[in-house]
């Protein structure tokens, strides 16, 4: 595969437009074709604009597949998103990403033989490994099976003492569906404790609540997860987590739940991150996920008072932003995605507005 620097960036003329004439590639992020039913918006919806180019030019209309293995996830039940879109647009080539590097990495046991998980496994003999994400099999920000297999993976290869702190969905998926994934998880870290390994549910809490902010939109959200997960102190305290879980419930829908933490038999946090931790975010979509990561990862940091900054070795999924280099570690590799049509286009001086 030639690289940036071996390829001609030289836009041949199209075979029919003829030059000077102003077009417009528009990129509609979430619109697409599917069964025409009650439940498909874009169906129900007034769209004459997009009535009126599909129909005026019906040999010219061409549908495209942006979604499953045609954009590098997983399967076909796998969703479209922002990133396989904004990464790849116009390479003309498959790149696995997110999800699918991922299992490919745990398939092949290469995750535990990468720099990333050297790096946090130095914590191993005496310290707790920590991880933090979204429990959720809707393939989106995370994955139920790559946490189990993470978990197994992690047991196998030195970690002595593990402390999952989840964060319950209800957006990707039905909300409710956090009492079976939390029993699931249970029943995994049961497992391993038989096997003479430390493993314990620690904290918990609702995506949009806890943790899971992004943009800078609201720093309180990852204030309440850094208090549950790093300090051990939440408004809510169980010794239990599916009882957390449902009780919880009673006054909030999964995405909302309150902060909580387990603790044991003294009401004392069972899993709060301290020095020579070593702490795992396990999603592997980025936009929720920086916020957190500056948190733990920046010496200099003011968006709230951290009350403690454990001496860690932390490490993403994935790497979650490219440009600020962040987390500077890593369980997985980001694809080397080139060719783009933003590159041809930069190389073109061809000027390019984004709003996103």
């Amino acid at each position: 595969m030639a690289s940036s620097g071996q390829v001609s960036w030289k836009l041949e003329d199209h075979p029919k437009l003829p030059k000077g004439k102003t077009i417009a590639v528009v990129v509609l992020d979430g619109w697409g074709e599917n069964k025409p039913d009650d439940y498909n918006c874009i169906h129900v919806a007034q769209t004459p604009t997009m009535d009126s180019l599909k129909q005026g030019a019906p040999e010219k209309w061409r549908l495209i597949r942006a979604h499953g293995t045609a954009v590098g996830l997983p399967t076909e039940e796998d969703m479209g998103n922002s990133e396989v879109g904004h990464n790849a647009l116009g390479a003309g080539r498959i790149f696995a990403q997110g999800a699918k590097l991922v299992d490919l990495a745990l398939a092949s046991g290469k995750i535990y033989e990468g720099e990333g998980f050297k790096y946090i496994s130095e914590s191993f003999e005496k310290g707790t490994l920590h991880l933090i994400g979204l429990l959720s099999d809707g393939g989106v920000h995370s994955r139920l099976d790559q946490l189990q297999l993470l978990l197994k993976g992690s047991s196998e290869h030195g970690a002595k003492r593990i402390r999952v702190h989840f964060l319950t969905d209800g957006r990707d998926v039905s909300d409710g569906s956090s009492v079976g994934f939390v029993e699931t998880i249970e029943n995994d870290l049961a497992n391993l404790r038989e096997k003479g390994v430390d493993a314990r549910i620690a904290s918990g809490g609702g995506r949009m609540y806890v943790t899971m902010d992004r943009y800078e939109n609201d720093w309180d959200v990852v204030k309440r997860g850094w208090d549950a997960q790093i300090l051990g102190e939440a408004p809510h305290k169980f010794t239990n987590a599916v009882e957390a879980v449902k009780k919880l419930r009673e006054i909030a829908n999964d995405q909302y739940l309150p902060p909580f933490v387990i603790v044991d038999e003294h009401n004392k946090a069972v899993g709060p991150i301290v020095d020579g931790d070593a702490v795992v975010t396990f999603n592997f979509r980025a936009d929720r996920m920086v916020m957190l990561a500056k948190a733990l990862e920046y010496q200099d940091f003011d968006k709230f008072d951290r009350v403690r900054f454990p001496k860690i070795r932390y490490a993403g999924m994935l790497q979650y932003d490219g440009e600020l280099k962040l987390p500077s570690h890593y369980l997985v590799s980001p694809p080397e995605i080139d060719r783009t049509s933003d590159e041809y286009l930069v190389y073109n001086g061809i000027s390019t507005f984004a709003c996103r």
